[in-house]
């Protein structure tokens, strides 16, 4: 309870002072001198306004040469200095490892300090980081202008968003939080591999590298991948209950705070508190539901210990892996300390709903804002059905086409969640891949195949997803999950930025109440469990309701 109260209470205070930097962040005004130099590297104009097309197009391509660059970079690893000796990574693994991180998944097929050297660290992931999670500010803002504007389809320069995502926002921070980390424990080095011998006389290999870094911004960035297999579980990565906490601050710090954001560019502060009254809801509730679960969960084993501890960290205990658990799943993270595939039925099956929401509670950094909005624009428009008057929201009319931009972007992770488990199990490759039988053998499978999807990047421990078919297919879905709503989300933003205001009259939805809050909530529950119940009901639901 300290720590929950502890952690909501420092994004309470920097919600204000780092939303509003945000909002001047994407605000036009003047390019620092460095941006500056960035712009004419690359040959771009950052004060010409894209229409979305153009926008989307900036997006498409910056992604698709990022994942050929970080895919030459491991393919090519054994070539390159500071490879620490490990062979070139193969090429459907490649591909899974490239796809994942420029989609801001980071979900891991591999064990790090045996595959990846320092240059594949940092020059390849550590910078996919930074600029997944930019990407995905970018889109944000963009969405954010298409209801801030009228009568124009200009919704800012891509270039220009991204940059100063990075340089303003992201590198900053990070840069804070790898020093307070460093001072926490977590290991900051470029040194070689050190063999030690251990207590029985055994021989082991220890991996060092750049971890407090890239643990920083792998966590403020939502991206979740970690330097070593354990990843956040891991002592070199999260080494105190402090560093622990931390983690978890800066999993959540941008995706609560971009609402605040919001607010100020729409010229409507009160629209972001509604919208970050829906995401903190649904996040409080999965945080005292799974804690909850876990501490009653049965068996003597567990009563004895205090509640289940197998596949958790002694130094963090059920508290504390609870609320990271619920935190990466919710944030599109990935980020883990404790193995998921430990957790109870009931427990287990409310982080994969965290996923299945749509990594929208709060989500991941702009990725959780912009699939909040398409959420709102639903509610928004299911209210205008019950009082059967047509729907607005921030004075921009909702009709057929931004619903059916909405509808459609809602639509493609399930259907990509649903397939992609259906033919994994009807081929045999999930089962091939499943360590359990029974409800708890097809979770894993279900969960693979969400965390690719809604690219969040956590994993049933379990699962053996290294394999050709699995490296391929959830390749695939990691990167149509990622980008293909994007077109949707800026075609609506288009849609809405050149429409002509509508002014309220008394029968206008006042979108910034508690009410309306509420009705956002109900929406995103009955979608989620009208599309996903069924499923749950045979993986996690089946294994509780057992037990």
């Amino acid at each position: 309870m300290l720590q929950v109260s502890a952690l909501v209470a420092a994004l309470a205070l920097v919600h204000r002072p780092l939303g509003d930097h945000m909002a001047a962040v994407f605000s036009p005004g003047r390019h620092l001198r460095v941006e500056k130099w960035i712009y004419r590297a690359v040959g771009v104009r950052p004060d010409t306004e894209m229409r979305w097309p153009a926008y989307l197009r900036g997006v498409l391509a910056f992604s698709a040469i990022s994942v050929l660059f970080l895919y030459l970079i491991l393919r090519t690893q054994d070539t390159l200095p500071g490879s620490l000796g490990f062979a070139a990574i193969t090429p459907d693994q490649a591909f899974n490892t490239a796809a994942s991180f420029v989609s801001n998944t980071n979900w891991q097929s591999y064990a790090g300090e045996s595959s990846m050297g320092h240059v594949a660290q940092t020059a390849g992931l550590a910078v996919q980081n930074f600029v997944s999670a930019a990407v995905g500010m970018s889109v944000a803002v963009a969405l954010v202008r298409g209801f801030a504007r009228s009568r124009t389809g200009e919704l800012g320069n891509f270039w220009a968003d991204l940059v100063r995502g990075v340089v303003r926002v992201l590198l900053p921070i990070s840069v804070i939080a790898a020093v307070l980390l460093v001072a926490a424990g977590a290991v900051q080095n470029f040194a070689g591999i050190h063999e030690i011998t251990t207590v029985t006389g055994q021989t082991q290999s220890i991996s060092p590298g750049a971890v407090a870094s890239q643990e920083a911004v792998k966590n403020l960035g939502t991206n979740g991948g970690g330097y070593f297999n354990a990843n956040s579980s891991h002592p070199f990565e999260n080494p105190n209950g402090f560093s622990n906490l931390l983690t978890i601050f800066l999993l959540l710090v941008i995706p609560f705070s971009l609402p605040r954001t919001f607010g100020r560019m729409v010229g409507s502060v009160r629209q972001g508190y509604a919208i970050a009254g829906a995401m903190a809801t649904i996040w409080f509730a999965g945080v005292v539901l799974v804690t909850w679960l876990e501490y009653a969960h049965p068996g003597t084993a567990s009563q004895l210990a205090g509640g289940a501890m197998e596949g958790k960290e002694q130094r963090f205990g059920e508290g504390a892996s609870s609320l990271f658990a619920v935190s990466t799943t919710m944030t599109s993270t990935g980020s883990v300390n404790s193995f998921h595939d430990s957790f109870g039925g009931l427990s287990g099956g409310v982080l994969l709903l965290g996923m299945m929401l749509g990594e929208i509670t709060p989500g991941g950094v702009g990725s959780g804002l912009y699939g909040m909005l398409i959420m709102a624009v639903v509610a928004v428009f299911v209210a205008g059905l019950m009082v059967g008057r047509t729907p607005e929201y921030l004075g921009k009319k909702i009709g057929t086409r931004e619903m059916t931009y909405a509808a459609c972007s809602i639509l493609v992770t399930p259907a990509l969640v649903l397939t992609g488990t259906a033919v994994a199990m009807a081929t045999g490759h999930g089962e091939s891949s499943m360590t359990n039988t029974g409800p708890h053998g097809f979770s894993e499978v279900l969960y693979a195949y969400t965390s690719a999807s809604n690219n969040n990047g956590s994993a049933f421990a379990g699962f053996d997803a290294n394999t050709g078919f699995h490296n391929t297919a959830l390749g695939l879905c990691m990167l149509l999950g990622r980008f293909v709503p994007m077109v949707f989300v800026l075609a609506l933003a288009g849609s809405l930025a050149g429409q002509q205001p509508v002014p309220e009259t008394a029968g206008t939805l006042r979108t910034e109440k508690p009410l309306f809050t509420g009705l956002l909530v109900g929406t995103i529950m009955i979608i989620t469990g009208l599309t996903f119940f069924p499923a749950l009901a045979l993986g996690p639901l089946a294994e509780g309701l057992a037990a």
